[in-house]
């Protein structure tokens, strides 16, 4: 394995798609650090510590943006505008007979849905982005870690919200075409490399912290629990059911052709992380809502179960969700009848 690695360095295109991609990675999360204009920073690293003793939703939002979120930096969205606007596009790609016809026509038609994709993307960033400029600048968001009322635009004005709004959508589109790049340019899988480039982000301060409070053996323990479930993870990942195809044998003069035997793979996980993000996306909506409308029994059912992960109801509602849309993401992306 070691071999293989150093021997990639030596091929002159492989290293230079690798160098790009990870310039592209390296400029993703400068990009995370920066924050939007017209915010008062003090008050973002107060929402910061606030934010950390909240897990549930903001954790899990918090986590695929690689910390930019409670930073309120540039990327605070991340690339989930345009997972929710693939999976969106996805669906509408059953439902709407144009679409359907439009993927049937190969690589042009496949250009359009990725251009509709684009225009969605920034729909719902803008959305986002608005909805959480109205939760933090005005020190709402109880729901979302803000517990402290924090106001984090102190001029709440309409230049400096459409300001902040326009920001955080452009660096989503920023984002978006990086995420391309690295796709067209780099080793390919530009958007899973920007979700596991956020993730793995918070590793080193997070080892840290663990290493502070409970001392080496703990993070000796967790750090071999983390390399197992990898390994369980990976193991899951490339499982198949390996569903035997045997070609019929036919005779062309005096001799016999085909007869041959293989396999059509189907992964045990054929929807990915898809489910988990889509379900995390839907549990965000009703969040939003509660720090918008001042609805006290909405508020109330939000904050003791919608945003505690010990909760037995948070755990229901996220578990059958992400069932849920494991199977329906499923059904989408393998049709048994095309695949027949």
């Amino acid at each position: 394995m070691l071999s293989s690695l150093s021997n990639i360095f030596k091929v002159p295109d492989l290293r230079v798609k690798i160098l790009f991609t990870i310039t592209i990675l390296a400029l993703y999360r400068v990009g995370s650090q920066i924050p939007v204009p017209g915010i008062d920073f003090d008050a973002v690293l107060q929402l910061r510590d606030s934010a950390e003793q909240t897990g549930g939703v903001l954790g899990i939002l918090n986590l695929f943006s690689g910390g930019a979120l409670t930073n309120f930096a540039i990327f605070a969205l991340g690339i989930m505008p345009y997972i929710t606007a693939s999976i969106i596009m996805q669906i509408l790609t059953v439902a709407i007979p144009k679409l359907e016809e439009l993927q049937q026509q190969g690589a042009t038609g496949q250009r359009k849905i990725t251009q509709y994709t684009r225009y969605l993307t920034l729909v719902i960033a803008f959305l986002q982005a608005t909805g959480i400029t109205f939760v933090f600048g005005n020190g709402g968001g109880s729901a979302l870690g803000n517990t402290a009322g924090i106001i984090v635009i102190p001029d709440f004005t309409v230049p400096r919200v459409v300001l902040v709004i326009l920001s955080l959508t452009a660096g989503t589109a920023l984002l978006m075409w990086m995420g391309e790049l690295i796709s067209q340019r780099g080793v390919g899988n530009g958007m899973s490399l920007l979700i596991f480039a956020s993730v793995v982000s918070a590793i080193p301060f997070d080892g840290a912290r663990l290493r502070a409070t409970e001392g080496n053996l703990y993070l000796g323990v967790a750090i071999v629990v983390a390399i197992g479930l990898m390994v369980a993870i990976i193991f899951i990942e490339q499982g198949q059911r390996r569903i035997p195809v045997q070609f019929a044998k036919r005779q062309m003069g005096r001799r016999m052709y085909g007869g041959q035997s293989t396999y059509i793979p189907l992964k045990v996980n054929q929807s990915g992380v898809i489910p988990i993000i889509f379900a995390s996306s839907v549990l965000y909506l009703p969040v939003l809502m509660a720090s918008i409308f001042p609805w006290a029994w909405f508020q109330t059912i939000v904050n003791d179960y919608l945003t505690q992960p010990s909760n037995i109801v948070y755990i229901v509602v996220f578990g059958t969700m992400i069932i849920g849309f494991a199977y329906f993401y499923t059904a989408i992306t393998f049709d048994p009848v095309k695949q027949a």
